[in-house]
């Protein structure tokens, strides 16, 4: 069988380590996009390449202690902002929610403990965790920095699953101090699922004589896989639950082979093997900002951000292939520009390209700008593209600047060097 273990409230269960007076109130820990990358003065600023994703960025601030309460997520002008990347089950009760806004979250709970991100505890927890599974499980697969994937098969019986992963539940409780949840199945989409019924602190498995009843009446927006245009295609045929979904085969495989494997995949037909390792195929920054009109700075913001990623690309010792940037702007507009490069990766080129991309996805140069991302993909290792010889030998050159550069920074931090541009 596989197993699926998610953390319970993760963020806030991290914190309470720490706090154990926070055990039992109602606690939420807020985010918000550090646009500090944006000032002059230099800031702490971490990198982390491995389980970013959802609200655990590549690139964050350093924890300090004084930013722990709700003054950590107040601008200039005193007013709240930012969103919520997780609540305690105690604040859930007073309808507070992910991805709200905090300011949304405090009327609805005036007496909301808000406390700011420490992603280097979360990292490190999460490690710890994963060294503790591959004590207990032969195979098993960290898919973000709360959730993983183990397989029993041949390890543990069937009929001994249940009270495997009870006691793996309460092993972990008590050595990581974590509270997780675990589900079970034959595949590792419907253990994902029975997870979600398995919270807080719980186990949930699904034999294979119990997947029908158990799919039943659940929601077809619950299954991972199911995003919001293919709800609103199955809502439109009235398949509104899994198990109505299972009895519309015909209907969902005529849709092409994505709701084939998907409608496989809620039959408990179709599944993945665990991987070990996973090996990344892209990083990319992207900064939320208050509308801002004047091109220069917004050129000059493209610079850092692109420094930042040139320090994250660096490190991961790849060669992007694909660049694509994207702009949001006010009244929902949204423009993007993207292009493929096979040439040896230096920041000097990487900047200048940015630039450019920037200002050919600019269309809408009439508008307030809120937001600016940055992506690379397609790295060497993942696809079978060739590097250009054109101008090898002075790519290799430039290629060594930007090394030394990024000793430097490794040392003595990212905003040690900076581009003239920036300032």
């Amino acid at each position: 069988m596989k197993i699926h273990i998610d953390i319970d409230c993760f963020f806030v269960s991290a914190t309470r380590i720490k706090e154990p007076l926070l055990l039992g109130r109602p606690v939420a820990i807020g985010g918000r996009s550090d646009t500090k990358i944006f000032n002059k003065e230099a800031k702490n600023q971490s990198v982390n390449l491995e389980n970013s994703g959802s609200f655990v960025p590549t690139f964050y601030k350093a924890y300090e202690a004084k930013d722990d309460d709700i003054d950590a997520f107040k601008d200039e002008d005193g007013r709240v902002r930012g969103i919520l990347t997780t609540s305690s089950y105690e604040a859930r009760a007073y309808g507070v929610k992910t991805a709200m806004s905090i300011k949304e979250a405090l009327s609805l709970c005036p007496h909301l403990i808000i406390k700011a991100p420490d992603m280097s505890l979360y990292q490190k927890l999460s490690h710890e965790l994963h060294e503790f599974l591959q004590t207990k499980i032969p195979l098993i697969e960290q898919a973000s920095i709360d959730e993983f994937y183990g397989d029993l098969g041949g390890w543990v019986e069937d009929g001994d699953v249940e009270d495997f992963i009870k006691n793996l539940k309460n092993e972990i409780k008590d050595v990581i101090k974590l509270p997780v949840s675990i589900g079970a199945a034959k595949t590792r989409y419907i253990a994902k699922l029975a997870t979600t019924y398995a919270k807080p602190f719980g186990c949930r498995v699904v034999y294979p004589h119990e997947l029908e009843s158990f799919i039943e009446k659940i929601p077809v927006g619950e299954f991972a896989g199911i995003g919001k245009s293919m709800k609103t295609k199955l809502l439109s045929a009235r398949i509104h639950t899994l198990g109505e979904l299972k009895k519309r085969r015909g209907t969902v495989e005529s849709w092409g082979a994505y709701a084939k494997e998907l409608y496989a995949r809620v039959c408990g037909m179709s599944d993945d093997e665990i991987q070990t390792e996973h090996r990344r195929k892209s990083i990319g920054i992207s900064r939320t900002f208050d509308p801002l009109y004047d091109r220069g700075e917004l050129e000059r913001r493209v610079h850092i951000l692109a420094r930042h990623l040139s320090f994250a690309v660096l490190k991961l010792r790849v060669i992007p292939t694909v660049f694509h940037l994207s702009i949001a702007y006010e009244m929902n507009q949204k423009s993007h520009k993207n292009i493929s490069l096979c040439e040896i990766f230096t920041e000097k080129k990487f900047d200048s390209l940015c630039l450019s991309l920037f200002n050919e996805a600019d269309v809408y140069k009439r508008l307030y700008v809120i937001r600016i991302s940055i992506n690379c993909s397609s790295f060497t290792r993942e696809s079978k593209k060739e590097l250009s010889l054109i101008g090898f030998h002075d790519e290799l050159k430039m290629h060594k600047l930007t090394q030394h550069s990024q000793n430097i920074r490794e040392k003595y931090g990212i905003d040690m060097l900076k581009w003239g541009s920036e300032l």
